[in-house]
Order: structure tokens, then C-alpha cells, then sequence
């Protein structure tokens, strides 16, 4: 009505043209929805096909059709005699085919976005449990299908699929049926499509008093608006609807004010609605009854019953009227391309030449909106978010909480107030809406066989892995590794950085270890002092002076070199390391098997004849010195050749540090010079235990036997140590094997002289050497 009371009073758009209607129900059930289209057809209320009772019919279009199954109805009926049908439903692809469909236009833009559009809302509130309510029709059928493909594509699940049928007839025993299955349900969230008239309202008003605190995701064609004296609609308090973007029409809010059954006395759907809004009488005067105001105005009703910034679907209606008076418009432009006769004033127009006009119409309307009716160019629509509330009092508010454009940039499509929203629980939070828990921190989530993506089971995440991730999409989801310089901490929910370290001079453990090898090189210097001081005394004349020197720089040495593996590693101390410590050792250890092989030849060179006294007190043992530290020195140079060692940064062997130290390159190599020191100190072990017994004052049998066994045990037990520890305690290992062992030596062979020749000089006589034999 108020579109056509603004058509006829604009001058320029239908001069002398006033633009006129008739209403009938669209019922929900085909056998009616043909009888009202038959009864416009026919005319004066007769149902008589192929005849028309009125002498002259001025309808030239039909606006109708809220549903795809009412647009299919009438359109099948209208097409036989080529009348425009303009629809003012929800897009509908179907109906778009112009073989099927030629005599039927839609208005309402494509919501084939609005799929994309909910799922963006269910990923803004992490909801990916959700349940699927819609009619029981083709659109509905491809709408479902639409959502459940973008919801898969981001992992959100579909906890149930409920289809309404539209039919009257269904048993009430299965709404209730209907009812109890969503109250059941774990899904939180809901979604709603279809047709206005699906009688889900019937469903809550079989047990209106049972509350479902589901949130409801629905379209604004789907009708949310109460009767008096009904509750059940309280049940889609906090409900989001997605109405499509409308433009203010000037001059609305006052026509709804003014408007009355008086205004419209052959009106009988103002007047019927007139008196369901204001509980007016059918008879007025009864006593007990009220009596409708002649003041009464719609603006002062709840929005249960109107909308006075007009609906998206009443915006579809308006401007439907538009465009038949702008194809209109266009047809009287064009007289000689219409057939039309006068009679008096008024023009009649040709159903059938009336559609070429409509294809091409396009407007803007008063807001400058393009409006087009082409089927090949229809537009993409862009939504407001409303949220549904409603109060005690009986009031209900739609609050607009957010948009979206689905043909604006990436980021900008959507946008959503969230602490605008009224949820249907008492809780202030968006509710929750999943199959299994949130996995906190530190777990992922791990499918549960044969069940939808979204139920998981929270799993820790293995060693060396975190995840912080919470709200992914399940796919994503997954703990990480952390990089090979960091490691996660103890919730496994962030990475942290390793320590860098190695033994280091600062360490207690590296100044303990390098002052015990600064103390023992002292004591060793201190010795061979003693032993230079004293160098012309039998005690040290009788077994070798020169050997005697050899072992104890050597053992200098040994003590010296164990710095060098303390301190931050670089390539020169990694190739010094193990090869000076083999040097070096191979040195002391061939000085004792000389030293003791000497004493042998001593006491076999006493015997008349014996061949062994031309290798006392010649250079032979100092030979033999050289040749066994020649052989290791040939060895330690075909590992630096081959497979030298290097500086390593070792981060797999603790969790927290980034261990610094010498790889020995070949592990072989590294087995092969200490198998030959082995190899050595057995062979000196061996000719001392024999030696041990032989008669003599300064016979050193017996100390290097004693020294020998505990150089043999260290290493022996060296073995298994090394290879059991990690980092920085391998090389402490091994520092101290090389102390202990050195001082072994030191002490069994050097200490006993040293103690004659400072605390008992009196045995240190030839005199004491002679009386012995």
C-alpha cells in the first residue's frame, strides 16, 4: 500500500496512471495456493478455469511467492497464459531457469554467500558442533548441501540434520519427537532455513513451556514474530539472524503512523490484523470487551508486529511495486510497441507484452539503489547481523551486531560486536558448542575413529614438541618441534632457548679439575727438582736417570694437556686434545715399560756370560721410548689426516643446553690410539708383576706394578663411563681418567724416592746398596 500510494502521487513516474491491487492468501498447501491464483484468474471469487467473470481484466503481474514450493505453484498455473509472476522470496537457483521459469522473476538478491557468511561466524565464536534445522524443499536441500561443504572446508561438523516438512498433516508425536532429539543433543548452536510457515512454531506451541537454550543461527525470512498470549517464541531469545542490507525509505515511519482500517475499508487483511494487534473485538459494544481507540496507531506496537525501518522482505515487496511501475513507465514511452486500447481514461495493458519491459527494467531506487530484474545479472547480497531479544515485559528488540560483505576485501567481510550480543543463557560468554573438550596448551588433537573431524581426543604432545594453538582447525592443529636451539617448557606451550654451554674455567667442576692439573704439574716439577737436585744419589742413578726424566716432563705434560680440553672448544683445541693426550702418554707409559725392562736386564746381566749386559747403560732404552711414541705419533697422524676432530654443537644430548664440544671425527681412530696405550701399560704390567720379586734396595718392580694396576683400572673403567655420559660431563670424565691416572704414576713410582732421598738420606748410600746384594 505504501509503495503504490507513493507511485501515484509522483507526477513524473505514472502521469494520469494510478496503479491499483487485489490481495489473496498464499496458503501453505498446493490444492489452495491454485485455488486463490484460480480465483484471481476468474475473477468475482469464482474458480473457473479458461474463463474470466470480470468484462475486463486490468492485472497485468502477480506479486507473490514467500516460498520456492508457493513460487512453483503459482508460477506452473500463471505460465499457461504467459502472466508475470515476480517473486518476493528467498533467491531460489531453480527458479532462475529461464526454460523452466520464463514468466518468473526473482527480486531478492543471490544468497549463495550466505553459507560463507554463518560459517564465519561460527569460526568467530569457535562453535563446530553444529546442528541443521530446514524446510523440507528443494532450496532448503541446496542450502543444506551449500553449508555443509564450507563448513567441512573448515572443519566445522554437522551434529545433526533435521528437515521440516511443510505439510499440516504430520503427527504431533513427532515434533515432540522433533524436540526432545535438539534438546538432547550436545549442539549449542542451531542453524534455520527455509520457509516462514515450516510450523516450527507449532512445534514450541505443542509444549510451550519446555525452554531451548540453543543458540539459533536463521535467516530474516524465517518469521520470529510472536502472537499475543503465545511464550514459546522465548526459546529463540538471542537468536543471529542474517538480514539482507535494506535502504531507509523516507516517509515510511509516517505512513504507520497513519494508517487505519478507515484509511482501507475494503482492506480486509488491515482490518483482520488491526484487530489480532490490538485485541480488538469482532463486536464491539460487548461488555468485558475492549473497544479499539480510533487513535490506535501501529507505531506503538512491539516489533512482534512490524518493523518500522521496513524488513528485508517488505523492502523486497516495495520494491517489486517499483519495478512494475518503472516497466510501466517504459511501455507508455513506447506506444507504438504496445498493444493497448482506451476506455475513458484508463489503458490496458498486455500481460504478454509486458515482460520484454520487465527484463530490461532497471531503477535506482530513492536510497540509489541499482535494482535489475535480469535474471543474468542479478546482484550478491550483503547482510546485517541482528540479534533477536526478548524481554519479560512481552517487548522484543532486534540489535544489529555486526555485517558482512562478501564482496569486500579478505578481512573486511566480516565484522561482529560480540559484547553487543544477548545470549540465550544467563552467562554473558558466547556459549559453547563442541563435540569434545578444548585441548588446553601443550596437547593436540587426535580424531576419534569413525567419528566426524571435530570429536578428538586431547593428546600431550610428544618430547621436543609444543603447540599454543588453541581454536585451530583440527587439521592445523598439531603439536610442532621445536627448533633444534630451543626446547619446549614444562606446560609444552611455548619454546624456549637453550643455554649454550661447556666446560668452562668458570665452573666449579672446570676450576676444580683445572687447579688439580696446575697442583699435580707443580708437584711433578717439584719431583724432578728433587730428582736434578739428586741426580748424582744412587737412588737415582740405579734405574735409569735419563727414563726417569723422560716420565716425570712426560707426566708434566699429561697433567698440562687435560687444559685443553676445559674452555670453550674451537678447531685448534679439538685437534690438540686427543692427540697430545695420546702423545704424551704413549711417552710415560713406554718410559715405564723401558724402565722396567731394564731392571730384567740388570739382574740377567749379573750372571756370568748373559748377552744382557750390553744393553745396560748404553742409549737402547731411549730408542725404544722413540719408536713406541713414534708409532702412536703415525697413528694420531692418520686420524688428523682422515677423520680429524672438530668443534660440535651438540643439542640433541640434553633437553635444556646446547652442549659445546670436540667430535672425535672417527671413533675409531680415537679407540685405536688408547687400545695402543692399553696395549702398553699391559705390557708393562705384565714384565713388572714378574720383576716384582728380583732382589734389590731400588728395585721399582713392584711400584709399577702397583702403578700399572691402578693406571689399568681408571682406563678400563674409563671405557664405559665415556660412553655413558653426555656433554660437558663426557670431557670432565675424561679429564679426570687423565689425572688420576697420571698421578698413579707420580705417586707409585716417584713418591717412595722421593721420601728416602728428603726424609731418610741414610739409605740413599752406595754402602746400603752394597749390604743388600
Amino acid at each position: 500500500m505504501f509503495a503504490i500510494e507513493e507511485i501515484n502521487s509522483n507526477p513524473n513516474l505514472l502521469p494520469n496512471i494510478s496503479l491499483g491491487f487485489h490481495i489473496y492468501n498464499a496458503y501453505h498447501n498446493d490444492e489452495r495456493t491454485l485455488e486463490s491464483s484460480l480465483m484471481w484468474l476468474s475473477g468475482q471469487g469464482q474458480t473457473v478455469p479458461n474463463y474470466s467473470c470480470e468484462r475486463q481484466r486490468k492485472s497485468v503481474v502477480v506479486i507473490g511467492g514467500a516460498t520456492s514450493e508457493t513460487t512453483f505453484s503459482m508460477g506452473t498455473l500463471l505460465e499457461l497464459y504467459k502472466l508475470p509472476q515476480i517473486s518476493y522470496g528467498l533467491f531460489d537457483p531453480l527458479i532462475s531457469d529461464s526454460l523452466q521459469f520464463p514468466s518468473v522473476y526473482q527480486m531478492a538478491p543471490s544468497d549463495t554467500s550466505l553459507p560463507l557468511g554463518m560459517v564465519k561466524l561460527m569460526l568467530h565464536f569457535k562453535w563446530t558442533w553444529v546442528g541443521l534445522v530446514a524446510s523440507d524443499d528443494s532450496r532448503s536441500e541446496k542450502f543444506l548441501r551449500d553449508l555443509q561443504e564450507e563448513m567441512a572446508r573448515n572443519d566445522v561438523c554437522v551434529a545433526f540434520i533435521e528437515k521440516i516438512s511443510t505439510s499440516q498433516s504430520l503427527k504431533k508425536e513427532l515434533y515432540e519427537d522433533f524436540v526432545f532429539r535438539i534438546l538432547l543433543n550436545a549442539a549449542n548452536v542451531l542453524v534455520i532455513y527455509g520457509d516462514t510457515n515450516s510450523f516450527l512454531s507449532l512445534i514450541f506451541t505443542i509444549h510451550p513451556y519446555i525452554l531451548v537454550r540453543k543458540v539459533w543461527i536463521t535467516t530474516s525470512h524465517w518469521d520470529i514474530s510472536k502472537n499475543p498470549g503465545y511464550i514459546y517464541f522465548n526459546n529463540f531469545h538471542g537468536a543471529l539472524i542474517f538480514s539482507a542490507q535494506t535502504s531507509r525509505i523516507l516517509g515510511f515511519k509516517h505512513f504507520l503512523k497513519t494508517v487505519n482500517p478507515a484509511r482501507y475499508p475494503e482492506d480486509n487483511f488491515l482490518k483482520n490484523f488491526w484487530n489480532t494487534a490490538f485485541g480488538c473485538p469482532n463486536k464491539h459494544g460487548k461488555e468485558g470487551e475492549r473497544v479499539c481507540s480510533p487513535n490506535a496507531s501501529l507505531d506503538t506496537l512491539h516489533l512482534s508486529y512490524l518493523d518500522i525501518t521496513m524488513s528485508d522482505q517488505s523492502y523486497t515487496v516495495y520494491t517489486a511495486v517499483y519495478a512494475v511501475a518503472w516497466a510501466l513507465h517504459e511501455m507508455f514511452l513506447m506506444r507504438s510497441e504496445m498493444e493497448s486500447s482506451t476506455d475513458g481514461d484508463n489503458r490496458i495493458v498486455s500481460p504478454q507484452k509486458f515482460h520484454s519491459f520487465l527484463k530490461n527494467v532497471q531503477f535506482n531506487t530513492s536510497a540509489g539503489k541499482l535494482v535489475v530484474l535480469d535474471k543474468k545479472r542479478n546482484s550478491v547480497a550483503n547482510y546485517d547481523i541482528l540479534n533477536y531479544v526478548t524481554f519479560r515485559n512481552d517487548t522484543e528488540v532486534l540489535i544489529k551486531v555486526g555485517e558482512f560483505s562478501p564482496q569486500a576485501p579478505l578481512g573486511q567481510d566480516f565484522t561482529i560486536q560480540e559484547k553487543a550480543i544477548m545470549w540465550p543463557s544467563k552467562n554473558k560468554n558466547p556459549p559453547q558448542s563442541r563435540c569434545g573438550k578444548v585441548c588446553g596448551p601443550g596437547f593436540q588433537k587426535k580424531a576419534q575413529e569413525g567419528r566426524p573431524v571435530c570429536c578428538f581426543n586431547c593428546d600431550p604432545c610428544p618430547e621436543r614438541h609444543i603447540s599454543n594453538q588453541t581454536g585451530k582447525p583440527v587439521r592445523t592443529y598439531q603439536c610442532v618441534k621445536c627448533p633444534e636451539d630451543q626446547y619446549p617448557n614444562q606446560e609444552r606451550n611455548q619454546c624456549l632457548p637453550k643455554v649454550v654451554t661447556f666446560l668452562a674455567y668458570e665452573d666449579p667442576m672446570g676450576i676444580t679439575l683445572a687447579s688439580l692439573a696446575a697442583c699435580f704439574s707443580f708437584l711433578t716439577t717439584l719431583v724432578l727438582w728433587v730428582f736434578v737436585r739428586h741426580k748424582n744419589t744412587p737412588i737415582v742413578r740405579a734405574n735409569n736417570r735419563d727414563l726417569s726424566y723422560i716420565l716425570l716432563i712426560s707426566l708434566f705434560f699429561c697433567f698440562l694437556c687435560s687444559l685443553l680440553f676445559i674452555g670453550r672448544p674451537t678447531a685448534m683445541n679439538c685437534l690438540l686434545q686427543q692427540t697430545t693426550f695420546g702423545i704424551m702418554f704413549t711417552v710415560a707409559i713406554s718410559s715405564i715399560l723401558a724402565k722396567t725392562i731394564i731392571v730384567v736386564l740388570a739382574f740377567r746381566a749379573t750372571r756370568p756370560g748373559s748377552r744382557s749386559r750390553k744393553w745396560v747403560g748404553t742409549r737402547a732404552p731411549i730408542y725404544f721410548v722413540l719408536f713406541c711414541t713414534l708409532i702412536q705419533g703415525m697413528l694420531c697422524a692418520i686420524w688428523l689426516l682422515l677423520s680429524p676432530p672438530f668443534p660440535e654443537a651438540d643439542t640433541h644430548s640434553d633437553h635444556e643446553y646446547i652442549i659445546l664440544g670436540c667430535n672425535e671425527g672417527s671413533l675409531i681412530a680415537f679407540y685405536f690410539v688408547l687400545s695402543y696405550m692399553g696395549v702398553l701399560a699391559l705390557a708393562s704390567f705384565a714384565v713388572a708383576f714378574f720383576a716384582r720379586n728380583l732382589p734389590d734396595t731400588f728395585n721399582e718392580a713392584k711400584f709399577i706394578t702397583f702403578s700399572m694396576l691402578v693406571f689399568c683400572s681408571v682406563w678400563v673403567s674409563f671405557l664405559p663411563t665415556y660412553q655413558s655420559t653426555k656433554g660437558k660431563m663426557m670431557v670432565a670424565v675424561e679429564i679426570f681418567c687423565i689425572l688420576s691416572s697420571s698421578t698413579g704414576l707420580l705417586a707409585c713410582i716417584f713418591i717412595p724416592k722421593c721420601f728416602v732421598i728428603l726424609v731418610q738420606p741414610h739409605r740413599n748410600t752406595k754402602k746400603t746398596l752394597k749390604r743388600k746384594f
